[in-house]
């Protein structure tokens, strides 16, 4: 851990200024800062910086919530200015909110970011905004602002996004003296490219039929909740600050574009805050007593879900059965309720009834992704190895930087007796968190292999030259 944090300050001088897109035909925002870092070498720039991401900050493992947020930032992507779409979401189990953008179209939502928004709209326009910053260049911007004054200033700022993805404690020390040591030139430069996310991001909400006024209400949420973090601030409030002139700046930019005829369904927002709220509860009880009271509070369906999850985390599954059973059918049908009712049997260990919901399930989403990944679970706790690991290598050809796909495939094939293929996987694994050490090593594990054809080892011996060019590079770059 230790060194990957040493790495992310050392590299991140490089990597700060890039923050679009890696196709070069779009236009250029900012002639000095494409003169500074090209748009390809912010996508390489980028995409490797996340491998360190993925060693050092968790990840939470929830395909449901994961293809939520997906969803939602192709539904925004298309009204964006964001050209170069190969865009990578980070879904990382953190309970602070905060949300980030780092070039070459990495954007990491922290967990907490689904508590701290009330409605669609709000978290939405948190993901507008960090779109808008990618589209606007604003990293390329800030280096050549800061290159003829303290490019270390901007060194610390993108270290300090790994190190709060993974312990908010150490990324608030390193962030806060960072910005401590800032000049006003930069701080004012900053604001110009908060307002200008700002306008940017609205515009994208109003394009995808989504209230404007969602972004103002989001910032006067963080700005009133600000006093219950005292002399910590969350990382969010750091590198995107709230004031009262911004929250009525951006109240007369909403109240000037054009009005939406937004019919907003928070119906799945709300179930996917429930799953939220039951993951960073301090304990399965504490959901449990937090959902019997919204129950009876309010009987609403995402009351109900929330109990239903609380209960299968205390291991209450009766309490989880009978509250399934009060739902009405309408309910019963929703994908992620009865995604719910696969994880509810595996958490029993009741494989056999997991996987008669996942096939029904598998039948009528067979792309998605969440449906998938669980169905794969049910198979591969079933002893159904071969058919799981057939799914599990379908989900990394779509999904080919998962990590935890990556890893889950690994356990397969190891179940089923393939050792060459645990090899691979945990190979592609190493690479993929940038443990080119250990990739290595695995390389070696599996040349020693037996029975090896002149494919297989043709094969290795080019994951061996990729895995080490591709460490010379990052050495290089970071």
């Amino acid at each position: 851990m230790q060194t990957l944090l040493v790495a992310a300050t050392c590299f991140s001088t490089a990597l700060l200024p890039a923050t679009g897109t890696a196709s070069t035909d779009l236009p250029v925002l900012n002639d000095a800062s494409s003169a500074t870092v090209s748009l390809d070498a912010e996508y390489r720039l980028g995409r490797n910086w996340a491998r360190i991401l993925r060693a050092q900050a968790p990840l939470l493992d929830d395909p449901i919530s994961y293809q939520y947020l997906e969803d939602l930032l192709w539904r925004l992507l298309p009204k964006s200015q964001v050209q170069d779409r190969r865009l990578e979401l980070f879904l990382l189990d953190n309970p602070t909110f905060n949300a980030f953008a780092v070039p070459g179209g990495i954007i990491g939502i922290h967990s907490g970011l689904l508590l701290a928004a009330e409605t669609e709209g709000e978290l939405a326009s948190v993901i507008a905004h960090e779109l808008a910053h990618l589209s606007q260049r604003h990293y390329a911007q800030r280096l050549e602002e800061e290159r003829r004054n303290r490019p270390l200033m901007l060194a610390g700022l993108l270290a300090s996004i790994l190190v709060a993805a993974a312990d908010t404690q150490g990324g608030m020390a390193v962030l806060s003296s960072t910005m401590g040591a800032n000049a006003q030139g930069q701080l004012a430069f900053s604001r110009r490219n908060e307002q200008e996310a700002d306008r940017v991001g609205m515009q994208t909400l109003v394009e995808a039929g989504i209230d404007p006024h969602t972004m103002p209400q989001m910032f006067s949420r963080l700005q009133r909740n600000y006093r219950f973090y005292g002399q910590r601030p969350p990382e969010f409030l750091l590198t995107h600050p709230v004031t009262e002139s911004r929250i009525a700046d951006s109240l007369n930019r909403a109240s000037q574009l054009p009005e939406v005829q937004s019919h907003a369904d928070n119906s799945d927002f709300n179930l996917i805050r429930a799953r939220m709220q039951v993951h960073h509860s301090e304990s399965p009880q504490k959901a449990l007593a937090t959902f019997r009271a919204a129950t009876q509070d309010s009987d609403q369906l995402h009351n109900r879900y929330g109990l239903m999850l609380a209960a299968i985390a205390a291991a209450d599954f009766a309490l989880a059965d009978k509250t399934w059973n009060t739902l009405d059918a309408s309910a019963r049908r929703h994908p992620w309720l009865l995604l719910s009712r696969v994880e509810r049997f595996l958490a029993a260990a009741d494989s056999a009834s997991a996987l008669e919901i996942s096939r029904e399930l598998i039948a009528l989403y067979p792309d998605s992704r969440p449906v998938r990944t669980l169905h794969a679970r049910a198979l591969r706790e079933t002893g159904q190895l071969q058919q799981a690991i057939r799914i599990y290598k379908q989900l990394t050809r779509d999904y080919p930087t998962d990590t935890l796909i990556w890893f889950e495939l690994a356990e397969a094939e190891g179940l089923a007796g393939n050792i060459l293929a645990v090899h691979e996987a945990r190979i592609e694994y190493f690479l993929l968190t940038a443990q080119f050490d250990l990739a290595l090593k695995q390389l070696e594990y599996a040349a020693r292999e037996k029975d090896l054809t002149d494919s297989d080892r043709a094969r290795l011996e080019q994951r061996e030259q990729e895995a080490k060019a591709l460490r010379q590079e990052m050495k290089e770059q970071f």
